[in-house]
């Protein structure tokens, strides 16, 4: 979900990840066999901050699809973030109250499925003539076990926002790898006490995750049709070290930053208080309304090698068919033209939101250059979470942040608080069957 790809922090995705995580018990998530071409279509999309934007972009969606065809119409329903969860819990335990169509989040797709929720689109979506731009990472977002279910809304990535006065002052050039970043972050510590050099936190999931890709290492590998966990492999160790080294006296103080979230990291740049940090394109707005306004730049990750870019998570939102709707034919109309590459470019116009096309996200970066190294990013090839049902639970249980806490607060090595990291991670892909 948006959140999820937006502030990254384990906490902002608690509450839908507890849905996946607590499968319903006696959803009946039968497919319909009914497939009127008439009637109402139900449509819940996620309530944005400012939903104005949204609502005018999705109102022409709408008409355009009511003009096409005669005797529907539709009915769209704003929810607000904060009750997601149990919204939608209940529309797959009651299919007589549910919508036809629904926006959710991307790491909440094998969740969903497990729960019997989302119709098979496999057949369908190859069809869609927008589909073979699709970001190929975007489009793993929507597959479990080989088959599609739902498409792809917008994409969110992360990269490396920096004080352009700060580093001319000093004298300081944008790293180009990781140690560079890492030596880069002390100095400005160093120099300026009272910044973070690079702000990071211990609870910062998604910003944590390029050191470790960067590294060579994975989070779990597939394995029988399941996931074994390699966060204790000796290369993931080799990014956690080098993030958890970022956390200290000379950077950013474990006591202060061991429980900070994306969200915090990017409100401590955009308020003067850090030198750098790891934002989404999503962060622009904030970043703009803060201190900073006319004092930074946004570079893509460094790697560990000189000018490579290291893999960031590829979020966003995705949307889907339920499987219990009754207007099959017209839900999946529907989501083609909410998800097409006209929708998506005026989605970025009005929202900012990242489009999952290649060739619209190139022109978006034209349109507005603060996209670019986004754009650059996503380039460089993503990564995403293990398509697992249990990742929800994983995610809930806040396996990763508390590795990373543990790390820095000194209560484990890396080694031993990645290998019980590993070991959290198995029972769950292992309670999932």
């Amino acid at each position: 979900m948006k959140l999820a790809a937006r502030f990254a922090a384990p906490t902002a995705v608690l509450a839908l990840a507890a849905l996946t995580a607590c499968a319903p018990q006696t959803s009946d998530n039968s497919s319909s066999t009914k497939d009127d071409k008439t009637g109402t279509l139900r449509v819940w999309l996620f309530q944005e901050v400012s939903n104005k934007p949204k609502e005018k972009v999705v109102d022409k969606v709408v008409a355009a699809f009511e003009k096409a065809h005669d005797g529907a119409e539709v009915k769209i329903e704003y929810i607000p973030v904060e009750t997601r969860a149990q919204r939608i819990k209940a529309a797959f335990n009651d299919p007589k109250s549910a919508p036809d169509l629904i926006e959710f989040g991307n790491t909440d797709t094998a969740g969903y499925v497990k729960d019997g929720g989302l119709a098979d689109l496999t057949a369908d979506f190859p069809r869609w003539s927008d589909s073979k731009d699709s970001d190929p990472t975007a489009r793993t977002s929507v597959t479990v076990g080989g088959k599609i279910y739902g498409a792809p809304f917008f994409v969110g990535v992360r990269a490396l926002y920096y004080r352009t006065d700060v580093f001319r002052e000093l004298g300081l050039e944008v790293p180009k790898t990781q140690a560079e970043l890492i030596a880069t972050a002390k100095k400005i510590r160093a120099a300026k006490p009272d910044l973070y050099g690079l702000a990071v936190g211990g609870a910062y999931t998604y910003g944590a995750m390029p050191f470790i890709w960067a590294n060579g290492g994975e989070i779990a590998v597939g394995k029988g049709g399941s996931y074994a966990a390699t966060i204790d492999s000796a290369a993931a160790q080799k990014g956690i070290k080098a993030y958890a080294s970022l956390f200290g006296d000379d950077n950013c103080p474990a006591a202060k930053c061991a429980g900070m979230g994306g969200n915090d990291t990017v409100t401590a740049f955009a308020s003067g208080k850090a030198g750098m940090a790891i934002g989404g394109d999503f962060s622009h707005a904030a970043v703009e309304a803060g201190k900073v306004k006319g004092k930074y730049a946004v570079v893509p990750l460094p790697g560990v090698e000189s000018g490579s870019v290291a893999p960031a998570f590829a979020g966003g939102n995705n949307i889907g068919v339920l499987k219990s709707t009754t207007h099959r034919t017209l839900a999946v109309d529907l989501a083609e033209r909410l998800t097409s590459k006209k929708t998506q470019g005026e989605l970025f116009d009005a929202m900012g939101f990242l489009p999952t096309y290649t060739d619209v996200r190139t022109r978006a970066a034209k349109k507005e250059p603060f996209v670019e190294p986004f754009v650059k990013t996503l380039a460089s090839g993503t990564k995403f979470v293990p398509v697992s049902p249990a990742w929800a639970q994983i995610d809930a249980s806040l396996v990763l942040p508390t590795m990373f806490q543990e790390v820095v607060s000194g209560k484990k090595d890396v080694a031993e608080a990645s290998k019980d990291a590993a070991k959290k991670m198995n029972d769950a892909f292992s309670s999932v069957g």
